[in-house]
C-alpha cells in the first residue's frame, strides 16, 4: 500500500509504504478503546483493561494517536499512571475492586448457573483482585 495516492513523477525509492503492522495495532488501538467506552455504560466489560490496552496498541501503531490518548481528559491519568509506574491510584483499586465484587456477587447469587460456572468466577475474581493489588499503589 502507498501513503501518497499521487504518484506520477515518484520513483518507488522515495514513496513512503505504509507499515502493515502499524495498521494492525491501530486497528486492534481503536477496537480496544471502543470496547473500553462500551465499558462505561456496560458494567460487565471491565473498562481500564481496555484503555490500557488501547494505549499500548496506539503507542506500537500511531505515536500521534498515543499522545491523544494519554491527553485525554477522562483516560489520560490512568494511562500515564500504568506507563510511567506500572500501577494505578487507590480510588481507581478500590473502585475497580468494589465494581468486581458486585457484579461477580450477582452473578453468584442470582444467575442461574451451574457450580463448576460460579467456582470459576470466584477464581478469576480472585486472581483479578491479586493482580491489581499487587501493583504498584500511584501516589496522589
Amino acid at each position: 500500500m502507498f501513503r501518497s495516492e499521487e504518484h506520477s513523477g515518484e520513483s518507488l525509492k522515495t514513496m513512503k509504504l505504509i507499515n502493515p503492522v502499524k495498521v494492525v495495532f491501530v486497528i486492534c488501538g481503536w477496537l480496544s478503546l471502543s470496547v473500553g467506552i462500551i465499558g462505561i455504560w456496560l458494567p460487565i466489560l471491565p473498562t481500564t483493561p481496555f484503555i490500557l490496552l488501547a494505549a499500548y496498541c496506539f503507542s506500537r501503531g500511531s505515536l500521534r494517536l498515543h499522545r491523544w490518548l494519554r491527553g485525554n481528559r477522562h483516560f489520560g491519568e490512568i494511562i500515564r499512571d500504568w506507563e510511567t509506574h506500572r500501577g494505578l491510584r487507590r480510588p481507581a483499586k478500590i473502585m475497580a475492586t468494589v465494581m468486581i465484587v458486585l457484579l461477580f456477587s450477582y452473578t453468584l447469587i442470582f444467575v442461574g448457573v451451574p457450580i463448576y460456572v460460579k467456582i470459576l468466577l470466584v477464581f478469576v475474581a480472585l486472581f483479578v483482585l491479586t493482580y491489581l493489588w499487587t501493583r504498584p499503589t500511584v501516589p496522589e
